[in-house]
């Protein structure tokens, strides 16, 4: 049974950083495409970060120059990056797994909070 559990959420003053993780279990990341996700208040679900198989990384707009996706695997992981964070980043990010034609995955979810 694959699992992807999200951490690394929580509450950060504008300009901060976050990191978040998705370590996935049952099956090996690698064979994976993967994203993040995010939903803000008042919007529809977006794509922050994608990571292919081939290494490739793409960004949306929001969070071009200030993200990075990374995978660790070593851990099985991928991780997220978040510096500069803006209140308007605030919403819950997803973790995303799949393979053309194949199985897909989602995490939970992890809360993102910027405030002062």
């Amino acid at each position: 049974q694959v699992q992807l559990v999200e951490s690394g959420g929580g509450l950060v003053q504008p300009g901060g950083s976050l990191r978040l993780s998705c370590v996935v279990s049952g099956t090996f990341l690698r064979f994976y495409e993967m994203g993040w996700y995010r939903r803000t208040p008042g919007k529809q679900r977006e794509l922050v970060a994608s990571y292919t198989t081939g290494g490739v990384r793409e960004y949306g707009d929001s969070a071009k120059g200030r993200f990075t996706v990374f995978r660790d695997d070593a851990k099985n992981a991928v991780n997220l990056q978040m510096n500069s964070l803006k209140p308007e980043d605030t919403g819950v990010y997803y973790c995303n797994v799949w393979r053309p034609g194949g199985d897909e995955y989602w995490g939970q979810g992890t809360q993102v909070t910027v405030s002062s």
